[in-house]
């Protein structure tokens, strides 16, 4: 049997991480965490210390910030994996300055072969303002189509709003 993909969307802070952590504990199986944020300055170090502890120890973390293939290709049948998040792992790719519809494909084929269950934790950015730089407008483009991508792939969507999720795509599970 295949694995079954959900992807849960939200803005940033709007509860998508705490809610696809559930649903992967839901599943009553081992767990990993596939990380790809970037301890770069001490903000993040610090957010990726309280995303740590709210989680608990009973994940195996995975850091992969560029190349979740490796890490997808491991998985079991009979473990859940929650990848926090997209949004992440495709600003390090852009800022290395790789070819992005080359990856999102390869991140696309590695999510949907996974042998084990993966949730998918992405940000829409797509709602708000026109962003007024080249970058920016590239870097929310190239978001919404891989959100678009993962959709597609997904069994499952769901959209979260101030910490309130929404199923766009599939059933409950």
């Amino acid at each position: 049997m295949a694995n079954r993909l959900t992807l849960v969307l939200g803005g940033a802070a709007s509860g998508k991480s705490a809610f696809a952590e559930a649903l992967v504990l839901q599943s009553g199986t081992a767990r990993i965490y596939i990380a790809t944020a970037q301890a770069l300055d001490d903000e993040m170090r610090a957010k990726i210390a309280a995303h740590r502890n709210q989680r608990g120890d009973n994940w195996q973390t995975v850091e992969a910030p560029l190349d979740a293939g490796p890490a997808l290709s491991r998985v079991m049948p009979e473990q859940a994996v929650l990848f926090d998040c997209a949004t992440m792992w495709l600003n390090n790719h852009l800022l290395a300055e790789h070819d992005i519809p080359a990856e999102v494909e390869g991140l696309i084929a590695a999510l949907t072969e996974c042998p084990g269950d993966v949730t998918v934790v992405s940000n829409e950015v797509g709602q708000g303002i026109v962003p007024d730089n080249a970058l920016a407008r590239y870097f929310r483009d190239a978001q919404g189509q891989l959100n678009q991508a993962l959709a597609a792939a997904a069994q499952r969507v769901y959209f979260v709003t101030a910490g309130l999720p929404q199923l766009l795509k599939g059933e409950q599970r």
